[in-house]
């Protein structure tokens, strides 16, 4: 009876979680804060970062693209694909675009014979086009002349 004669003892106090939710939310707020502050720029930005930008932005190159017919080269009997059809254009200097336009059957006429002479393997090896494209860039230049053709730009190759 002693027992029921001592009073129970308390329950022990619950401890607030109000500052545990304060601090968290102020942890956040902080953080948002100083994103915000160095992603707009406030922070950590060059003095004139706008007008850098707007000084940065180039004139575009002058040039023009000449289009290379399509052409369709057969394959051999051991190929998967039986034709090949390539088109291109060509970036040149807008100052050498009529003479560059006037060899435009010297041009079909290489491009013809290299890619009856690449091996079929290299045709169909996806990693190969770059390559490709550098060795065709190569010979149009020989056959235009150095600085006329800057740049073939391979619009469509396709194995059927």
């Amino acid at each position: 009876m002693a027992d029921a004669e001592q009073p129970q003892e308390a329950a022990p106090k619950k401890r607030s979680r109000l500052p545990l939710i304060l601090g968290l939310g102020l942890a956040v707020t902080l953080g948002a804060g100083g994103f915000y502050a160095t992603w707009s720029g406030l922070l950590f930005a060059p003095a004139d970062s706008h007008a850098e930008d707007a000084q940065a932005v180039s004139k575009l190159p002058d040039v023009e693209f000449v289009a290379i017919e399509p052409l369709v080269i057969s394959l051999g009997p051991g190929a998967q694909s039986t034709h090949l059809r390539f088109a291109a254009q060509l970036e040149v200097d807008r100052m050498h675009q009529r003479e560059v336009t006037h060899l435009l059957p010297r041009i079909l006429d290489v491009l013809n014979g290299y890619l009856r002479a690449v091996e079929l393997a290299d045709l169909e090896n996806p990693a190969s086009l770059v390559r490709l494209r550098a060795q065709m860039l190569r010979r149009i230049q020989i056959v235009t002349g150095e600085g006329r053709v800057r740049d073939l730009l391979v619009t469509e190759f396709v194995l059927n």
